[in-house]
């Protein structure tokens, strides 16, 4: 398995840890995603599909928050890599975040999992 972390430390309210396995990913964000830090993730979910990774697991137990500008992230992921033939599972949401995707309805065009082992589980080749 691959890895490789992506961040910017003068942000320091976001880093992401990218592990690459076979044909797909593990995108994991820590901290708070805004309109403030959502090119840290945008940046490393494009990168996975572009690079050719059919199914994205973005591992949320450790994001602590999200705005509309990082579900708008995730949901121009989720369509980059629907056009290319793969997919972007959610993993683990705590229920600060998981009350976003409940509220705005986007819950029901993503792949969702209660664990990040039961998401890498569904995605292995």
């Amino acid at each position: 398995m691959d890895r490789e972390i992506v961040g910017n430390a003068s942000r320091g309210r976001l880093w992401v840890e990218v592990r690459r396995h076979g044909a797909g990913a593990v995108v994991a964000p820590v901290g708070e995603l805004d309109h403030h830090t959502a090119e840290l993730l945008r940046e490393p979910l494009e990168k996975c599909v572009e690079d050719g990774a059919a199914r994205v697991v973005v591992d949320c137990s450790r994001l602590d928050f999200c705005d509309s500008t990082g579900l708008n992230v995730l949901l121009a992921a989720r369509l980059k890599a629907d056009a290319a033939g793969g997919a972007i599972h959610l993993a683990a949401m705590r229920p600060a975040v998981a009350r976003v995707f409940e509220i705005t309805g986007a819950g029901a065009v993503f792949v969702l999992h209660e664990t990040l082992q039961a998401a890498e589980a569904a995605v292995v080749d």
